[in-house]
């Protein structure tokens, strides 16, 4: 059986409210894939234009700090204020999970996949993204990481979370998905309780590894790490699904 194809956007240091724009054109470009539209017509290998792989992931670097939240942990009216006063921006998405922070030095990724086609149980898509992130440290000579079982998710040093995870799945397509810390300011996580989890902290691959690890330096090894979890060839794409 081939590998799925599932094509790459590398959006660089954006607002999250662009990444999250883009990641929503490419969940309605999955989702029109299901169609009968989406099926080879007779111009299919006859000068047509390509179709576009229905699966893709979105790699961004949030620009400005921003704080987030899920389902759950929505922060009050003076804790929100206290917040924005810091100079972040607030914003409630689509996802599992309660609070987090969003900011420069922080690899964003949103894989949009049909969990459906994949056969695959929404327990075993986060196992995977947990996966995906612990062969991404061992590859930067990180080998003490580790997922936790549930209901913790993610992937930890000790104590300190190094790389959160939080996805939304509707009709089977995923969006959203993890926030690796890399060279991230670490001290935003100072002003809320990370993930509504009391007494853990908050760690990065710069701290980890005693050097400077920018987003950048991370991007190949993590696609490799991509490509080995979910069994697929990856294309990059300059299309956000317009």
């Amino acid at each position: 059986m081939s590998r799925r194809t599932v094509r790459v956007l590398r959006l660089g240091a954006v607002p999250y409210a662009e990444a999250l724009r883009v990641q929503e054109r490419c969940v309605a470009a999955a989702r029109a894939a299901r169609g009968p539209a989406a099926l080879p017509g007779p111009a299919a290998g006859r000068g047509g234009a390509e179709a576009l792989p229905a699966e893709s992931v979105v790699l961004s670097e949030p620009a400005q700090p921003v704080y987030t939240w899920g389902l759950r942990g929505a922060p009050g009216a003076a804790a929100a204020a206290a917040l924005r006063a810091r100079g972040a921006a607030l914003v409630a998405a689509r996802r599992g999970g309660h609070i987090t922070f969003h900011g420069p030095g922080q690899l964003l990724a949103f894989p949009v996949l049909d969990l459906r086609r994949r056969r695959l149980p929404l327990r075993a898509y986060v196992a995977g993204l947990e996966a995906l992130v612990l062969r991404l440290c061992r590859r930067l000579g990180l080998g003490a990481a580790r997922a936790l079982p549930p209901p913790f998710t993610g992937v930890w040093m000790g104590d300190s979370k190094l790389c959160a995870i939080g996805v939304h799945c509707g009709n089977h397509i995923t969006s959203h998905g993890l926030a690796l810390n890399c060279c991230t300011d670490l001290s935003w996580f100072e002003h809320i309780v990370p993930c509504g989890l009391e007494g853990k902290g908050v760690t990065s691959l710069s701290h980890e590894l005693g050097q400077h690890i920018a987003v950048s330096h991370v991007l190949e090894p993590f696609l490799d790490s991509f490509q080995e979890v979910f069994d697929c060839t990856l294309v990059s794409s300059e299309d956000p699904g317009d």
